[in-house]
């Protein structure tokens, strides 16, 4: 079994998971916004939907280096070769920061660890959006086209991703609340208006998570 097919299974289990938990986390969002179930029924479907949560944010994290690694030994795709055991080291490290902060979830401590999780993509995000539509454009680092349109299409989903992170978050900190004021107008309120936009936003993180796919399987843009 060489290098490169091990890789490749691993990316596709890496984007199943986040296609999967994407979906998981949506559905079962429709229970943590019900005002018909108790609060401790609606935070045990919250505890679920983190729990769904953590593997899509894996395949998440773990995509880029895989890719990244296939696209210095595989496709030529990127002039950084020799790079690949750095990224590696990175990657890894910020999947056990995410991992920290999902284990330390209900705690200030993990609401840290989430915020700083958030921050490094605040670098993350526009370094791959410029080097991707740089190349795209003709001039860029990245020599295959549809290697640069994965990630550019990759770095807009970061975004929608980032975006569903801090409705996430502030979730956890609605539910403190409403553990001391119970279910306000108001707390009820947030939640509906979040629940509706974090699913425009999946709808989009499904078109985009399929049209990553399809340009992996089909290689075109050449």
């Amino acid at each position: 079994m060489t290098t490169y097919v091990l890789l490749k299974w691993a990316h596709i289990i890496a984007m199943v998971y986040w296609l999967g938990g994407e979906w998981g986390v949506f559905q079962t969002a429709y229970h943590v916004t019900n005002t018909n179930l108790s609060l401790e029924e609606r935070r045990r479907h919250l505890e679920t939907a983190y729990r769904i949560d953590i593997l899509a944010r894996t395949g998440i994290v773990l995509l880029f280096p895989l890719g990244f690694h296939m696209g210095a030994a595989v496709y030529n795709a990127h002039p950084w070769g020799d790079y690949v055991p750095l990224v590696w080291v990175i990657m890894l490290s910020w999947l056990c920061l995410t991992w920290a902060a999902f284990i330390k979830r209900e705690t200030d401590t993990g609401l840290m660890l989430t915020r700083i999780d958030e921050r490094l993509r605040y670098v993350f995000i526009p370094l791959l959006f410029t080097v991707s539509l740089w190349s795209l454009l003709g001039d860029g680092p990245l020599t295959v086209t549809w290697y640069a349109a994965k990630i550019f299409i990759y770095s807009l989903l970061l975004i929608i991703g980032l975006g569903l992170r801090f409705i996430m978050r502030h979730w956890t900190t609605i539910f403190r609340r409403m553990a001391v004021e119970g279910n306000t107008p108001e707390l009820v309120g947030q939640l509906k208006r979040e629940i509706a936009m974090s699913r425009i936003m999946a709808y989009c993180y499904w078109i985009g998570i399929g049209s990553v796919a399809m340009f992996g399987v089909a290689k075109v843009p050449y």
